[in-house]
């Protein structure tokens, strides 16, 4: 991804918009863009390749386990579904398919100020690295369908932090390590709208961890799992860390 030019953050610093919580992570599916319930979709697809039946109590199960674990990496989802690496693998290959195939057919949008929020938090200086529970093939697919690829400095999936990903810390780590934005990592901030958002950002020891309601997760869950602050969208996360520079 391109690299915020120094003439930028010099700006930035020179204006004194911005001293502290230079990194932001940002999760992308119910956090900065809108799926329209694609990963049910996919999952009910993947789930009828691999024999199990639409209206069956397995799939209802299977099912409301995916909902209940979004934010999580989605071959850690299959591997508790299926119980063997090689049934897991299957699926998560089906699901994937079954999902580029959705965003190739237009069914992801960003959601509202998404795009203008991330634009603002690189011209105040600081850093922002997309993340997700998908293959990279499937972060790709997003990217490209929103034309996003340019957007944010760093895009991570669970493979570029060594296959773990939420709800354990390492994309975020990853992130504070490949950028070098901060010294600390009490200068993170992460967003995201499910519980493994928030444990994730937590575990890492950042400083905002920024709970959004346009997801998954409501705010009690949010805020039980570690939430520091609670938005409405991540439109007003550029205004929030002005606030608490």
């Amino acid at each position: 991804m391109s690299d915020i030019t120094n003439d930028t953050h010099g700006t930035a610093e020179a204006s004194g918009v911005v001293t502290r919580r230079k990194l932001v992570v940002l999760d992308m599916a119910g956090t900065t863009v809108a799926d329209g319930g694609l990963v049910e979709r996919a999952f009910e697809q993947a789930a009828e390749r691999l024999g199990v039946e639409p209206g069956t109590p397995d799939h209802a199960a299977k099912l409301q386990y995916v909902l209940d674990t979004m934010g999580e990496s989605k071959i850690s989802v299959f591997r508790h579904l299926f119980g063997t690496e090689e049934l897991a693998r299957r699926a998560n290959s089906a699901f994937e398919e079954a999902y580029g195939e959705l965003v190739d057919g237009g069914l992801v949008t960003p959601l509202p100020g998404a795009r203008a929020a991330i634009e603002k938090l690189r011209v105040d200086g600081r850093t922002v690295a997309l993340t997700t529970g998908f293959a990279r093939v499937t972060q790709d697919a997003i990217l490209d369908a929103l034309g996003w690829q340019d957007l944010a400095d760093l895009t991570l999936c669970p493979a570029d932090a060594g296959g773990r990903g939420r709800p354990f810390p390492d994309m975020v780590l990853t992130a504070f390590l490949r950028t070098g934005a901060v010294d600390d990592v009490t200068d993170v901030v992460v967003a995201g709208d499910t519980a493994y958002d928030m444990l994730s950002g937590r575990r890492a020891g950042a400083g905002i961890v920024a709970g959004v309601l346009t997801g998954a997760h409501d705010r009690a869950a949010l805020t039980e799992h570690g939430a520091t602050h609670v938005l409405a969208s991540v439109a007003e996360l550029p205004a929030l860390l002005v606030e608490s520079a």
